[in-house]
């Protein structure tokens, strides 16, 4: 039942209470009853949705995933039975903490993500609040058009959520937020009232009113909220491009039509749930040239924001220095480092055009013009869109930037500022005097174009004191963006971080609006309670990581030397960005991009492991199911050490936990038939014919299969007649006289594939090298760490470390062909060892062959082979060593090849796609970019992969047979 509320009359917020345990059973139980999506309540799933991409925790009562509209006002009135606050989430991207409460959450991505119809000719689409803002851009570019806001997390942030943030993006500069973008809504309040918003006639509104019900009562509320506050919000509201704080009550001023849509967007999913939005599609310049101009700091570039926009950029942006070295010293895009011209601060100019040379032709008037400006360091023109893709990744790892070596963890939270674009190079300088003056540092970046601050500052929160500091730094930053007549939020919204702070910008009488505005729709404050008008939470409130967070201190097998040595610190890494729920492309995450499932994601994941570790709600430890259950899809592939901005490196944790998992306790059947596959294949290779003669036979090959938990539709690789040891030991060295390397025989090339190896030998040879090869049945244990068997895994490299000390010592190098085991020596190997300097001198002497062909043997020139090509790179190959030597490789060959394909995991993934309950999800990923470009490729193309798993893949999958370089 709802109740009704005067004119001018607002109800107190009511402190939301989290139902009993018996309540949320029961309307679990209602739920599942009504709803034909996913209902989840159970520990897990709430550990995952206890935050989002700010500092805060907040324990949901449970998740919905909805299948549509229906679905929703199913679970609505569910909900409304038995008094349970509810919000709508997208992506789970947002940075001020608006998206995690003590609500049902219905997550609207997983479904709800339908584009219903682009009409080019009215220049709208209509979707779902699921739908993924680079999927609808990509439709709409069919008709060179667009959806102008383009936040950084475009890749994989929904509409839905862009609506409720009111984001904006690189190119809001040219179209505008997301509030210009909606032309109408259809929404669902608490009470069950469905409807559709839009622009509204003094006529319509008239004839709305008179039809009565609680539609006509929303209407008649709203028209005289807005008369009552007209005068005010035309003084108060800041005039400026981005102004995302409060609620847009502006839209219903007469002028802008009385727009109830729009007046909806930005506010934080506080007052409905949208179902479809309508949004409007701009003209999409088909050309694009990108310049960056270099400045002695970012506030100089900022004064020249006002002469830059006369020329009518359709992107401009700014990052500072402290950015730039940052990435340095985590060593992240090192090579695209050169591409910036000189400077200490940068501004990013994009111009569109209709051809190539109109865009250039754009960028080389302005070029000329900040040429002649002594403030002005440098300029450079991309004309390659390849470069300019790779300098546009650094203004992208701004969003995300928080653990850099020297300054700690780095927070939003005074990250979202706007002011008018000509006083933006002033406000820089003022917001970089106050960081100072609080002994914080950060980096600044910026959509400079429309006077918005991102900044990243290490804040200390872990500490009373500094909390306290840390409030202190907040109120007086949001004077200081109010005193330039600015807002304070551009496009993150105010969440719990700037809910507080709007009666600063806004006065209490508009903060009165703000309250009556959220009362129409939502009388009895079910709909995300806490945030805007009336906030529950203050922004120093429930930190995930605050001063009484005290994570267990664990003994571990890997030291996280990268971590101050605590796993605890580890889990930390993940900030809740999302890149890993990217779908089209990279590595990260393979199998979310095939189950669209949060659990399934490296934030998932990381989430769980975090909560493993304050014990509320999943209290399992080492031994949780649901850590366990989100574990098992992981395909150790370390895409997400190599592509999320913050290396969480998923593969080593879930290496982690399964060792303490199954400490005491016997592992699957699979666990010791592939995990303990050196041991079979050194056993085998005495009578290579006898345990081909198990695995190859039909019917016993199929016992074999049941016996190690091996899928029934794969086919293990046969056992080699001789291994490559066994071949060099006969063979011996052919240049004694030759500088030495150690061609390192793992256990795939060595008993599987010992022509690779022979191969090998033989261009090392030809390159002018004695190869030696360690006579000891060694193994680096690269299968083991996929299924715990760390202490054994420890034990083996201890032997490498051993049998290896005089030639490592020397300084002699080592040749790795299979990259998952040459990535062991590069990476878990001083992860486990990072106090032995053995260890580090290993990692240093470790090259894969196109790499040490590469760089130690720059005159090398290799056999030519002029034949076209299609290049796969192996996951751990392209993450811990890059591709680059080997793309060098081959174009010395001459080989005729377009870059590395863009493929991700192959989905084998060692022993993952072998498992018996993994095969479809194996073959699902290899479905997704790999397999069907390997089928599409010519008969006469070559197939190159370096991956043992990767050329077994594609094998199966395609019969083409794949060739290591």
């Amino acid at each position: 039942m709802t109740t009704a509320i005067e004119p001018g009359r607002v109800r107190a917020t009511r402190p939301v209470k989290p139902l009993a345990d018996v309540e949320a059973a029961a309307l679990e139980a209602e739920l599942r009853r009504r709803v034909r999506g996913a209902v989840r309540f159970d520990a897990g799933t709430r550990a995952m949705y206890t935050t989002d991409a700010a500092i805060f925790r907040r324990v949901p009562i449970g998740v919905i995933l909805p299948r549509d509209a229906e679905d929703v006002e199913a679970a609505v009135a569910a909900c409304r039975k038995f008094g349970a606050p509810i919000m709508g989430r997208g992506g789970g991207t947002s940075i001020s903490g608006n998206s995690c409460n003590v609500a049902v959450i219905f997550d609207m991505s997983k479904y709800m993500n339908r584009i219903f119809e682009i009409d080019p000719d009215r220049k709208i689409a209509r979707v779902q609040p699921g739908v993924i803002c680079d999927h609808l851009r990509n439709a709409a570019e069919r008709y060179h058009l667009t959806f102008a806001p383009d936040p950084s997390t475009h890749n994989h942030c929904c509409i839905g959520g862009m609506v409720g943030n009111n984001s904006c993006g690189i190119h809001s500069v040219m179209g505008g937020r997301t509030v210009d973008n909606i032309q109408e809504l259809e929404i669902l309040t608490y009470d069950g009232l469905r409807l559709r918003v839009g622009p509204t006639s003094d006529d319509e509104i008239n004839r709305i009113v008179s039809g009565g019900g609680r539609r006509g009562d929303i209407y008649a509320r709203l028209r005289m909220l807005r008369n009552r506050y007209a005068a005010l919000i035309r003084e108060r509201f800041p005039d400026i491009p981005r102004r995302c704080s409060g609620y847009c009550l502006d839209e219903l001023l007469p002028e802008k039509g009385f727009q109830v849509a729009r007046s909806l967007v930005g506010s934080e999913s506080t007052c409905v749930l949208v179902l479809e939005a309508t949004c409007r599609l701009i003209h999409s310049p088909p050309y694009r040239v990108l310049m960056v101009a270099g400045f002695p700091d970012l506030a100089t570039g900022g004064d020249h924001v006002p002469m830059i926009l006369e020329h009518g950029p359709t992107g401009l942006e700014g990052i500072d220095d402290f950015l730039v070295n940052a990435l340095k010293a985590k060593a992240k895009d090192i090579e695209k480092m050169p591409l910036l011209p000189e400077g200490r601060g940068w501004l990013y100019i994009e111009f569109g055009g209709e051809t190539p040379d109109e865009a250039l032709d754009k960028a080389r008037r302005l070029a000329n013009r900040l040429q002649a400006d002594t403030s002005v360091v440098a300029t450079r023109i991309y004309e390659d869109p390849k470069d300019a893709g790779k300098v546009w990744h650094i203004r992208h790892q701004g969003l995300s930037l928080t653990r850099v070596p020297g300054p700690g963890d780095l927070w939003p939270g005074w990250e979202d500022g706007a002011v008018h674009p000509n006083v933006v190079g002033a406000y820089i300088r003022d917001l970089r005097k106050l960081i100072d003056s609080f002994g914080y540092t950060g980096s600044l970046f910026a959509h400079v174009g429309q006077g918005c601050l991102h900044t990243r500052t290490n804040f200390d929160l872990t500490t009373a004191e500094g909390v306290k500091k840390y409030r202190a730094f907040m109120e007086a930053a949001a004077d200081s963006v109010v005193s330039y007549g600015g807002s304070l939020s551009g496009e993150h919204g105010d969440g719990q971080f700037r809910s507080e702070l709007l009666p600063k910008m806004f006065g209490p009488e508009l903060v009165e609006a703000f309250r009556e505005f959220k009362a129409i729709w939502d009388p009895d404050n079910k709909m995300n309670p806490g945030f805007k008008a009336d906030p529950l939470y203050k922004l120093d409130q429930d930190l995930r990581t605050g001063p009484d967070y005290r994570p267990p201190h664990l003994e571990t097998y890997f030291r996280f030397p990268e971590d101050s040595g605590s796993f605890a610190y580890a889990t930390e890494r993940c900030i809740g960005v999302g890149t890993c729920r990217k779908e089209e492309i990279g590595t990260m995450c393979p199998s979310y991009m095939v189950t669209r499932e949060e659990k399934h994601s490296t934030r998932g994941r990381a989430r769980l492991l975090f909560e493993m570790l304050r014990g509320d709600p999943i209290g399992g430890g080492w031994r949780d199911a649901h850590v366990l259950d989100a574990l098992d899809l992981c395909l150790s592939c370390k895409g997400c050490k190599g592509e999320c901005p913050n290396n969480v490196d998923m593969a080593t944790y879930k290496a982690e936990f399964l060792a303490h998992y199954y400490a005491g306790r016997p592992r699957p059947r699979a666990a010791y038939a592939m995990g303990l596959v050196h041991w079979w294949a050194q056993i085998g290779s005495w009578m290579p014919e006898v345990a081909n003669f198990f695995t190859q036979t039909p019917g016993l090959a199929e016992v074999v299969k049941w016996l190690g938990g091996i899928s029934a539709r794969r086919q293990p690789p046969p056992l080699a007649p001789q291994s490559f040891q066994d071949w060099y030991r006969h063979r011996g060295p052919r240049v004694p006289a030759g500088p030495p390397v150690i061609l390192w025989p793992d256990t795939f090339n060595n008993h599987f594939h010992p022509e690779v190896a022979k191969a090998a030998v033989e261009v090392l040879e030809h390159a002018g090298f004695r190869v030696e090869v360690p006579r000891a049945a060694l193994c680096c244990g690269r299968p083991l760490y996929d299924f715990g068997f760390l202490g054994l895994a420890r034990r083996q490299l201890r032997q490498i470390l051993n049998a290896l000390a005089e030639p490592i010592r020397a300084g002699v190098p080592v040749i790795g062909l299979e990259p998952s085991c040459t990535a062991v020596f590069r990476d878990e190997l001083v992860n486990l060892f990072p106090h032995d300097r053995d260890a580090h001198r290993l990692r240093e002497q470790t090259f894969s062959l196109g790499e040490f062909l590469t760089k130690q043997v720059p005159g090398y020139q290799p056999p030519p082979l002029r034949r076209k090509a299609l290049v796969h790179g192996h996951c751990h190959h392209k993450v811990i060593m890059s591709m680059y030597g080997e793309e060098q490789v081959l174009k010395k060959m001459g080989l005729d090849f377009d870059g590395i394909l863009d493929a991700g995991c192959c989905g084998l993934a060692g022993s993952f796609g072998f498992e018996a309950d993994k095969y479809d999800i194996s073959m699902q990923i290899g479905e997704r970019v790999l397999l069907p470009a390997v089928r599409a490729a010519a008969p006469d193309m070559l197939i190159i992969a370096d991956g043992f798993s990767c050329k077994h893949q594609i094998r199966e999958g395609t019969d083409r047979q794949a060739l290591h370089l």
